[in-house]
């Protein structure tokens, strides 16, 4: 199998607008698979760790070149640099963000469910990447954010709102979405998770929900860990349905962020 007979395997079911992200980044269509790596961000250790297990391709979500169209205005040294990296790796990267959020379900939040153990009902909203969630099991902010950390190995989930009352209303905006404060303010949704958030914004709106007596709570996962397990599933439906034709590997990014109290990223 080449790399563009597997672009088109993982597009299908999904849609881009007519001028999409959803682009060759580096190498060719034409590479012929017999490993396949997939992560979140095309990072520099992300690009070496590929490397040294001999990918022939790497599956992204997100921007290799800091810009979602990867229109580079300015050739810094970094870039260079990384430009340089990759083009001596050999592999092509191929950005799957438009068509995996453009379908039925949308596959970032999926993966995120999928990952967290949740059942329930899940269903769009008239913004994109934002979704509607039924949990079947009730659970509080805290024991969510909880579960969170634990099992999407997220060092940090940040609260503002309601922490201890038990909800099954979700609003699943993950990523940096469209409509996030739209969902926050309405009445039947009780709990909002988001990648990113404008904190006078969001934070403060469901902070004084929270103290007016109403079920309101924001939970703020970072960028990658909203996200990253999307990517983590569509690696596993790949093991699972190629192993034939090509290994595939996860690789980690990790997250952005360092802190002072964690060793764990």
């Amino acid at each position: 199998m080449k790399a563009c007979d597997l672009i088109s395997i993982i597009n299908a079911g999904g849609h881009a607008d007519a001028v999409t992200c959803d682009t060759i980044k580096a190498g060719s269509g034409e590479k012929e698979l017999k490993k396949v790596a997939v992560t979140m961000f095309a990072t520099v250790d992300t690009v070496k760790k590929a490397k040294d297990w001999g990918a022939d391709m790497l599956i992204v979500h997100e921007p290799t070149y800091y810009d979602h169209m990867e229109v580079v205005k300015e050739e810094t040294l970094v870039i260079k640099a990384k430009r340089e990296l990759i083009e001596n790796s050999g592999i092509t990267i191929y950005r799957y963000h438009d068509h995996m959020h453009h379908r039925d379900v949308d596959q970032i939040p999926e993966g995120e469910i999928y990952y967290l153990g949740l059942k329930g009902k899940i269903e769009k909203t008239p913004y994109s990447a934002s979704y509607l969630f039924t949990s079947d099991e009730a659970l509080t902010a805290l024991e969510l954010a909880e579960r969170m950390e634990k099992d999407l190995n997220i060092a940090h989930v940040r609260i503002a709102g309601a922490r201890d009352i038990k909800s099954t209303k979700i609003a699943a905006c993950f990523g940096t979405p469209g409509g996030v404060f739209d969902l926050l303010k309405r009445d039947d949704v009780e709990i909002v998770l988001t990648g990113e958030a404008c904190e006078w914004m969001l934070g403060e709106y469901a902070r004084d929900a929270a103290s007016l007596g109403f079920n309101k709570t924001l939970i703020v996962m970072g960028h990658i860990g909203s996200e990253r397990d999307g990517m983590r599933l569509l690696a596993k439906r790949l093991t699972e349905a190629y192993a034939n034709e090509f290994e595939t590997r996860y690789i980690e990014c990790g997250e952005v962020y360092t802190y002072t109290d964690t060793q764990k990223k």
